[in-house]
């Protein structure tokens, strides 16, 4: 195997779209001064935001009412040793409307628990960044 591999930089227009091909990726946020880490059912948005899928009453979506969060995804292949890897930095919001609560009820994410009542984080990207990882020589084709 070439070990040989390239790093190549993401525009937000692709990782907007690599973030759209997996269902599960990682918020990042603070609880009791100290740096959490939670996986989390998530889909990204038409408008560009990520609506995260929480269990209600959990302790990440007390921790995610109106802060600054981090969110990451990605997709590895351990035998090639290529994939990609997506970071999101940006304000987080409850859903309290109650139209769009019902709306992302039927069509958005859902918890990777079952059995308790859900409720959905929306997060603003301000900062978007992410990195591909290919085989020597292999190029990229840049959208935007």
């Amino acid at each position: 195997m070439d070990r040989d591999n390239r790093v190549d930089t993401l525009s937000e227009a692709q990782c907007l779209s690599l973030l759209r091909t997996v269902p599960v990726g990682r918020v990042v946020y603070t609880e009791h001064a100290l740096p959490a880490v939670l996986p989390v059912a998530f889909e990204v948005g038409a408008d560009g935001r990520l609506v995260l899928a929480l269990r209600e009453g959990s302790t990440v979506s007390r921790a995610l009412d109106g802060t600054v969060a981090a969110f990451q995804a990605d997709h590895l292949d351990p035998a090639t040793r290529t994939g990609w890897s997506v970071l999101v930095h940006g304000r987080t919001e409850l859903v309290r409307d109650p139209a769009l609560h019902e709306h992302l009820l039927r069509t958005g994410p859902r918890p990777w628990v079952d059995g308790q009542p859900q409720l959905f984080v929306l997060l603003t990207p301000e900062l978007l960044s992410g990195r591909r990882l290919l085989p020597a020589g292999q190029a990229v084709h840049r959208a935007g």
